[in-house]
């Protein structure tokens, strides 16, 4: 695969740069990957996980966005989790009666 650089014009020349790079990327990535699991396999049939053998935890899971869960009575677009520190207006409401179950969505 034989490419004419001399005939490409700057713009081509810095798309074929960064196709390059992405490409070059993604090889990497999928050296590493292989590799990983090639570790993690060997581990298994030793008894171990990987995890325990180099000593690094696994990464923390990352929790999801908590749903809407109160409305706001005055505005039932502003809500709230329930997660967190309470908003001035849910606040509001619990101090001039109302209660938590009064401002379920």
């Amino acid at each position: 695969m034989a490419i004419e650089l001399d005939h490409l014009s700057l713009k081509e020349l810095k798309d074929l740069q960064a196709q390059v790079a992405r490409a070059i990327a993604s090889f990497v990535d999928r050296k590493k990957k292989d590799a990983l699991a090639e570790l993690e396999n060997k581990a298994r049939e030793l008894g171990f996980s990987l995890a325990e053998l180099t000593g690094v935890a696994p990464a923390p899971r990352k929790r999801t966005a908590a749903g809407a869960k109160y409305a706001n009575p005055a505005n039932s677009a502003d809500t709230w989790s329930g997660r967190g520190r309470k908003p001035r207006w849910f606040a509001e409401a619990l101090a001039s009666g109302k209660t938590p179950d009064d401002l379920l969505i």
